[in-house]
């Protein structure tokens, strides 16, 4: 997987954000591609993604190469995913439209899950890539709103929503996440699965926050695994239509298998 990478040219957020099941993905030839670079305008307090504030510009072949490599892959679902870039006009909205298209175009029998940044709100950009079509189209809450400033200080949950709900409102199957751990008390996780389900979102993923380094948010707990399984039970009575709850989730994680067991909004 690292060499196939390498010759393409490509990132993943697999190595850029440490996950814990890279391992396992990898071992099934499953990614999610980190395409705009491998360096982020923003610096989340849970991210190990390194930040900068001026990255490199987007590199126009990047879609073709990622479709590739993808095809080479054998995939028949991919998820790209991207840094933030708050640095381009369009957050890199078009960038993301041309690599669902460059899939499509390589492997037509894929389905293909973007998981977007909030494009700082622009409504625009969101419908940029909403126009591609992608089969999942995938925006991260991350947190309930009171730690948003700590966790997220560049972002907005307010704001996050929006995106979600124009997404719902198109007619795109929607995906979002929480991380578990942070500090957050039952009642604000019970009011975020409200307020996500409200939006439109249909398909969630709920794991155990793991700090990166010393340096990032400590955990504040680690979260049993009976209740990553109640709070499943919480979320699926709510009408969300595929819920994946345990401490090793993440949003790309067995992605396929939540695609095909999701149904639509």
């Amino acid at each position: 997987m690292k060499q196939l990478l390498g010759r393409h040219g490509l990132h993943t957020v697999c190595e850029g954000a440490k996950c814990p099941n890279r391992a396992a993905c990898w071992h099934d030839s499953a990614a999610a591609f980190l395409i705009l670079g491998d360096a982020c305008t923003r610096d989340c307090r849970f991210c190990a993604i390194p930040h900068a504030a001026q990255p490199l510009p987007p590199d126009p072949d990047e879609p073709a190469r990622l479709a590739e490599a993808a095809a080479a892959l054998g995939l028949r679902h991919v998820v790209v995913t991207s840094v933030t870039r708050d640095d381009l006009p369009d957050g890199g909205a078009a960038h993301f439209a041309a690599v669902v298209h460059a899939i499509r175009a390589r492997i037509p029998a894929a389905s293909v899950e973007v998981l977007v940044p909030d494009f700082q709100g622009d409504r625009t950009a969101a419908a940029v890539v909403l126009a591609a079509r992608p089969d999942i189209f995938n925006h991260n809450l991350e947190t309930v709103e009171r730690l948003h400033p700590a966790v997220r200080p560049q972002a907005d949950y307010r704001r996050s929503l929006a995106v979600l709900a124009q997404a719902a409102q198109g007619a795109a199957r929607v995906k979002s996440g929480l991380m578990l751990g942070l500090g957050e008390t039952d009642a604000e996780i019970a009011a975020t699965l409200r307020d996500l389900r409200a939006a439109g979102v249909a398909l969630l993923t709920l794991g155990q926050y793991l700090a990166p380094s010393a340096a990032h948010h400590p955990v504040a707990r680690f979260v049993p695994p009976a209740e990553f399984d109640r709070w499943r039970d919480d979320a699926l009575a709510l009408g969300f239509a595929c819920v994946a709850a345990a401490p090793h989730v993440r949003s790309s994680y067995h992605a396929e298998e939540l695609l095909a067991s999701g149904g639509a909004s």
